[in-house]
């Protein structure tokens, strides 16, 4: 099959100003003034840019092994800024010709950006043929995984983690309140925790009412909406928002904030909930697995060997035992004389076996490929802060379940919208039904389609 031949810097400029509605006579350059001829071997500087020092750490420590495996001998040059920063900057240069990385993260929030229009495919590498290319990587990469970077079928970005929706839980205080924790169904737990709240003043679910921040308020319904089969987008980035699963979950989380299963908090990682885990108000909560290290450790690291960790319980009507939360995917700028040495570099520290084990090891991130989870230096692992939990065991089972989370362009327009209703949901002003037939709408409106 033919190539098609990629249009000529100017006219790759000027449909990158149109995507981004930008009406400035600067010119799209990915390498800016320097020589585009690639690099094959040799020393290479790449030019990293990340919102985490954690990624900053993981890659620096994986120079030796890209070193013995490629025929490039690498330095990093590392940009920390904010996730939406990353992304502005990033398009700016491009428009402007100059001073775009090697190297990106995108955290998921901010990906959106660079699906509109042809953004990804005039700027970032295709690592489709280089997924195929390695033998059996396209089979064992999770596409739950993939799917959030991902346009037409074609993989723009690797994800740094499978961040899967677990249960927190305060193991002493359970079994203090005589709650068993293997409950099957939400309805049974939600029956449970109305009668804890009661007797106890304490509450077994978490919804945050931060109106300053959308994707909190928005997550907190998100979590439980994939988890029962619902959506936002499909992969054609089409709303699927205003379905039975979405009233359902909508309805459940409204009336648990009625008899008291279900808390409300101005946001997980502040001083509001930090008081209300220390007072023992809030004694477990579905959140991603990365919340512990992020949310509870430095809220409540005094509860250390007091929390556990399960599934989800079920929707007595369908779903899954678990859904996906957050995540970062790392790109490469296209076209540029280091392309080929960045992506080889992100294979050989990100995507290999021994990679991601170590990426679990030093940032608490869970593996993108399935085979790894069968590693028996990760099936031993021990969690101090969850009584010596063996959480791999745990980890592998939810496997199956992980429901893909396909975006959308305007996606922060559906969040913008959506943790506004939401919040009226919560407080009574709109039914579970009237807060996502006027999100749609809304949606349409604002968005176009």
């Amino acid at each position: 099959m033919s190539t098609p031949v990629s249009p000529s810097p100017p006219t790759r400029r000027a449909l990158l100003r149109g995507a981004l509605g930008l009406g400035t006579a600067a010119a799209l350059s990915a390498c800016g003034g320097g020589s585009t001829t690639p690099r094959t071997s040799g020393d290479v500087t790449l030019s990293l840019w990340t919102h985490d020092p954690g990624y900053e750490d993981f890659f620096v420590k994986g120079v030796p092994e890209a070193d013995r495996a490629t025929d490039f001998r690498y330095h990093l040059k590392v940009t920390r800024s904010g996730p939406p920063d990353i992304v502005t900057k990033l398009l700016a240069q491009a428009v402007a010709g100059r001073g775009t990385p090697d190297l990106v993260g995108f955290e998921i929030g901010s990906f959106p950006r660079m699906l509109r229009g042809d953004i990804s495919e005039r700027l970032l590498h295709d690592f489709t043929p280089d997924i195929e290319a390695v033998p059996g990587l396209k089979d064992d990469l999770l596409p739950a995984r993939t799917a959030p970077f991902s346009k037409d079928g074609r993989v723009y970005a690797f994800d740094s983690d499978t961040p899967m929706v677990v249960y927190f839980y305060r193991d002493d205080l359970f079994d203090e309140y005589n709650l068993p924790a293997d409950v099957a169904t939400w309805e049974e737990f939600a029956e449970a925790g109305a009668r804890v709240y009661r007797d106890h003043r304490a509450s077994l679910c978490v919804v945050s009412t931060a109106g300053g921040d959308p994707g909190q308020v928005v997550q907190s319904f998100q979590m439980l909406l994939y988890q029962r089969g619902g959506a936002f987008f499909d992969a054609d980035g089409e709303l699927l928002l205003d379905s039975p699963e979405a009233e359902e979950v909508l309805r459940f989380l409204c009336e648990g904030l009625r008899n008291g299963f279900v808390v409300d908090v101005s946001d997980y990682y502040g001083a509001a909930m930090q008081t209300a885990l220390k007072q023992g108000r809030v004694i477990g909560l579905p959140m991603a697995i990365w919340y512990k290290n992020y949310g509870l450790v430095p809220n409540v690291p005094e509860q250390k060997g007091k929390w556990r960790v399960r599934a989800l319980p079920r929707f007595t009507k369908g779903g899954g035992v678990t859904a996906a939360l957050g995540g970062t995917g790392f790109g490469v700028v296209k076209d540029k004389a280091n392309t080929r040495a960045a992506t080889e570099f992100l294979f050989k520290t990100w995507l290999t076996h021994d990679g991601q084990v170590r990426r679990f090891t030093e940032t608490g991130y869970l593996p993108t490929r399935r085979s790894v989870y069968d590693d028996p230096r990760l099936g031993g692992y021990e969690d101090d802060f969850c009584g010596g939990q063996r959480l791999f065991r745990l980890y592998r089972s939810l496997l199956p379940d992980v429901p893909p989370f396909h975006q959308s362009p305007d996606q922060s327009i559906l969040y913008d919208v959506l943790a506004g209703n939401l919040l009226r949901a919560y407080r009574g002003a709109l039914s579970p039904r009237q807060a996502l037939r006027q999100t749609a709408a809304d949606f349409r409106d604002q968005a176009g389609r």
